[in-house]
C-alpha cells in the first residue's frame, strides 16, 4: 500500500537561493505536498508557523557567497545577515536542515526523501 504523500504538509524555508524552489519542485513530482515559505522577507520570525503550519519544516541554508551568485543580487553582508536574523526561528525549529552550498539539486531532493521516507 501507497503511504498518503499529501497527509503531510511540508513547509521549505531559507534565505534567498538557497534551492526552495527547486526542492519544492522536486517533492511535488514525487507526491509531496509543499508549502514555500517567505520567511527571510518577514519580520515575524513565527510566520513559517502561524500561516504556514507545515507538519514538518525543512531548512535551507546557504551562504552569503552562494545565495547572491545564484540569485545575482546585489546585497551586502547585512542584507543577508539579516535574512538570517528573520530566518533564526523557522531555524531552530526545523526538522531537517540541509547545507546546500556544496550539494547539487539532486543531492538536495535525495537528502530531503532519504528524512521524509521515514516521516510517512
Amino acid at each position: 500500500m501507497d503511504p498518503d504523500l499529501s497527509a503531510i504538509l511540508i513547509g521549505v524555508v531559507g534565505p534567498c537561493g538557497s534551492g526552495k524552489s527547486t526542492l519544492i519542485t522536486g517533492l511535488e513530482k514525487r507526491g509531496y505536498r509543499c508549502r514555500h515559505i517567505a520567511q527571510e522577507h518577514s519580520y515575524v520570525k513565527t510566520m513559517w508557523k502561524v500561516i504556514s503550519k507545515p507538519t514538518l519544516l525543512i531548512f535551507l541554508q546557504s551562504s552569503f557567497e552562494n545565495s547572491t551568485a545564484r540569485r545575482k543580487l546585489n546585497w551586502t553582508h547585512a542584507d543577508y545577515e539579516e535574512q538570517q536574523n528573520r530566518l533564526s526561528h523557522a531555524l531552530e525549529n526545523a526538522d531537517l536542515i540541509i547545507n546546500t552550498d556544496n550539494v547539487d539539486e539532486e543531492g538536495v531532493l535525495r537528502q530531503a526523501l532519504d528524512f521524509l521516507k521515514d516521516k510517512v
